[in-house]
């Protein structure tokens, strides 16, 4: 197959010159968004708009940026969101807009209106075949998204607690899914306290919607016939005492979350914009967020999700580690289940990200192999 085309532009910038969402818009200039026919048509930006206590999600006028040139070019813009399984303020669609709002994304910021694609209880969902699947005949997307004519990913960048990160591909498959296909991609990763590191804090047991984990004579322990497999408690752990069940799970995991990619793309104008910037370690769906584990990177696009993640995990695992993190924390407390300069996994050693990329590339969503074409 031939390299996709990844364009990258940094975060420099001086007095006088472009701003940052202006050298964004300038990025997907170049990479080509102008040719998708945006003439009257509904365009859904996939976007997670950030737990309201976390400050590591992008800014919206990131959002806005790209949604003025699809008006610009002719377009409908909406940005758009499934609704979690677990407990915070993102639940339902109604916490979920007013987060959105106070987090920044509201149509007088943004210039465009928000909907949650899977409805008011997330259970507002298109059942959508794919071709190819391994493990997922039929996805359950969140019907907005679905109802778009083009879909265009917009994506921080970032660590997670069970796919090792959360970039393009997460953010369409795992947040493309309704309430019940995050429960479908998730259902294989149950997790195991380790009863040695547990100190009891009971941080597990509040962030859990389902009522799995406990507290029996000062340890967790967690029913898996209740657990989810959202990971949540993998991510709250301050001690690092929680872990997926076996590697399985999360080569599952990660395989599914590919296949509801798929689903949401194939058929339809897509294109993919990431940016690598305040990396936390977890999911902006934490209402807290770590110290970024490396510096601030750029910017890229391409009309090849997987091609853009392959390209994002490589800047990020050839940059230098930042000593304020939990990353230089595993490097030097846990150097013996560390793996070269593969950041991701030293953070969280029983993820699998690089089963979502091979596997995406297999269905034929794209490819592993780039060129990466730098925009001043």
């Amino acid at each position: 197959m031939e390299k996709a085309k990844v364009y990258f532009t940094d975060f420099r910038t001086a007095y006088g010159s472009l701003s940052m969402p202006q050298k964004l818009q300038k990025l997907i200039k170049a990479a080509g968004i102008g040719n998708i026919d945006f003439e009257k048509q509904f365009a859904a930006i996939k976007i997670h708009f950030g737990e309201p206590g976390n400050v590591s999600y992008l800014r919206p006028n990131y959002a806005k940026a790209v949604a003025d040139v699809v008006k610009e070019l002719g377009g409908y813009p909406f940005l758009t969101d499934c609704n979690t399984l677990y407990v915070g303020r993102r639940k339902h669609a109604l916490e979920h807009i007013s987060s959105a709002y106070e987090n920044g994304f509201s149509p007088f910021s943004t210039g465009c209106h928000v909907i949650i694609a899977d409805g008011l209880k997330g259970t507002d969902e298109a059942y959508v075949p794919v071709p190819g699947g391994e493990l997922v005949k039929e996805a359950k997307i969140g019907r907005a998204l679905m109802d778009a004519d083009i879909v265009i990913s917009l994506t921080h960048f970032k660590g997670h607690e069970m796919t090792g990160f959360g970039g393009a591909l997460k953010n369409i498959g795992m947040g493309g899914g309704s309430r019940a296909g995050k429960m479908e991609m998730h259902n294989d990763g149950k997790p195991k306290v380790s009863q040695k590191k547990c100190i009891g804090c009971g941080r597990c047991v509040k962030i859990c919607a389902h009522n799995a984990p406990s507290i029996t004579d000062g340890k967790a322990s967690i029913d898996i016939n209740k657990c989810v497999g959202c990971g949540r408690c993998l991510g709250i752990c301050p001690m690092d005492a929680i872990h997926a069940l076996n590697d399985a799970s999360m080569e599952n995991l990660n395989k599914r979350m590919a296949e509801y990619a798929f689903a949401v793309l194939n058929g339809r104008p897509h294109f993919h914009i990431s940016l690598i910037v305040d990396v936390s370690p977890y999911c902006d769906c934490h209402a807290e967020n770590d110290a970024p584990v490396v510096p601030d990177i750029g910017m890229l696009a391409s009309f090849d999700p997987v091609a853009l993640d392959q390209a994002c995990a490589d800047l990020v695992n050839a940059a230098p580690v930042m000593e304020n993190s939990v990353l230089a924390e595993h490097l030097r407390d846990h150097a013996e289940a560390c793996q070269g300069h593969d950041h991701f996994h030293n953070i969280t050693p029983e993820s699998e990200w690089k089963t979502c990329l091979q596997h995406a590339e297999k269905l034929g969503l794209g490819t592993r192999s780039y060129e990466l074409i730098k925009i001043k």
